[in-house]
């Protein structure tokens, strides 16, 4: 349970987790009080069989029946257009921004927070806001997810720079990889896009390190926690980012197609991608709307995206996101990890490979087989007895959440070992 005394994952370098980024814990008589938590019986929220072992949240989070409903509900009401008002365009909106601006440690900041579809549209808007010099580079770390590659290639073609790749390092240090290219690149570094845990195997970067060291040689940062927000703690005053931007479907158990944007303040006046109604200064005013206006609404909200009031997914990212708030993330974060660390330490015992606590996400890792094995086919064998986990790259990738328990983890074992053909 969420209450499990887990503490060995503070130690971990990831810089969403624990103190290492200055995210303030939580006080220890509130960790450990008596009583119930929403954290206690998570996976009642949720349509998961008994039988089904759900460890793939790093692929796709199951989307909670309070939020199915608020969909659905939101969706009726497009049934009948009359029953719309001018509020459902704006007010659920603005409450999904103060959600997210509460879980990225910005509590009240809603004139940060922009809406998106996805994680590519706030690369996208990041990229097209910064300028590089004429053979500056972006630093990514190597095998880094697409959409948080493509655009900053395209900002880099723009400005006559490149793209720089930290290579994957042989200690699973991502954190002493980032900084040492950026101590050799010193000022040709023009910006860093770097998540909080690779997608791959949940390898951790302590971003207030890497964001200190990107501010030395100049450099704007850009985080994505599509991977991580909902699973750990993350704050921008202390990593101090210049953009932030992430998606509702992984560890916020929201929709696909929904996502968002946090931007600093010095990063609120750029250039949108798109030029719709909604986010003019006037767009409370339906019957306004040809007096056409230069100004924007507050802050970030200039790069929502067109039609932002969608009448079924902002719903539904409303309702899954205050719930995985509820959970709160440090509780979150000390629940998975305890589960993951009961994987580690059981597929070492079947002779596979893991990286130390302190190198990987508490809420996700990679299990790395023998060349010999076929990874995809692996994960395939385990989905055929309801154990649903990821193949990537060279690993089977475990994704541990609020709504998993300790069967989980014992049943992966079980089936792992069987797969393989080995025993503890």
């Amino acid at each position: 349970m969420a209450t499990d005394n887990a503490t060995s994952h503070a130690t971990s370098r990831c810089s969403g987790g624990g103190t290492l980024v200055g995210v303030k814990p939580p006080p220890v008589s509130t960790l450990g009080a008596t009583g119930p938590h929403p954290l206690d019986d998570a996976r009642s929220s949720f349509s998961l069989p008994a039988d089904v072992t759900y460890l793939n949240c790093a692929f796709m989070g199951p989307v909670p029946r309070v939020a199915v409903e608020a969909g659905w509900m939101g969706l009726a009401r497009k049934g009948q257009p009359w029953t719309v008002a001018a509020d459902d365009f704006t007010v659920p909106v603005e409450q999904l921004r103060g959600a997210l601006a509460d879980l990225l440690g910005a509590p009240g900041d809603l004139d940060g927070v922009a809406i998106t579809p996805s994680v590519s549209y706030g690369v996208s808007t990041a990229a097209a806001n910064l300028r590089l010099e004429t053979g500056q580079v972006v630093v990514v770390l190597e095998q880094q997810f697409p959409s948080d590659v493509y655009g900053w290639e395209r900002l880099a073609q723009r400005h006559g720079g490149e793209l720089h790749a930290v290579e994957r390092p042989s200690d699973d240090d991502w954190t002493a990889a980032v900084l040492a290219d950026l101590d050799r690149l010193g000022d040709r570094v023009g910006a860093v896009s770097v998540p909080p845990c690779h997608w791959i195997d949940g390898g951790c970067i302590d971003l207030r390190a890497v964001g200190e060291a990107a501010r030395r040689v100049g450099a704007a940062l850009a985080v994505d926690v599509c991977q991580t927000l909902g699973a750990e703690p993350f704050d921008v005053g202390v990593v101090r980012p210049d953009f932030v931007f992430g998606a509702t479907y992984k560890w916020l158990c929201g929709p696909y197609s929904m996502g968002f944007l946090w931007a600093a303040p010095h990063q609120r006046s750029g250039e949108p991608l798109e030029h719709g109604w909604g986010a003019r200064a006037n767009s409370h005013c339906l019957a306004c709307l040809t007096e056409y206006t230069t100004e924007y609404q507050p802050g970030a909200r200039r790069y929502d995206v067109g039609e932002v009031a969608n009448f079924a997914l902002v719903p539904t990212a409303l309702a899954a996101t205050e719930l995985v708030a509820a959970w709160e993330p440090e509780r979150t974060s000390l629940h998975a990890g305890r589960l993951t660390a009961m994987v580690a330490a059981g597929a070492e015992a079947l002779g596979l490979r893991v990286a130390a606590p302190h190198l990987r996400a508490p809420h996700l890792m990679g299990i790395r087989l023998d060349p010999s094995i076929d990874v995809e086919e692996l994960a395939l064998s385990l989905a055929d007895e309801a154990v649903h986990v990821s193949a990537r790259g060279d690993a089977i990738r475990v994704s541990a959440h609020g709504f998993n328990v300790d069967d989980d983890a014992h049943r992966l074992l079980e089936v792992l070992g069987r797969a393989l053909g080995r025993s503890t």
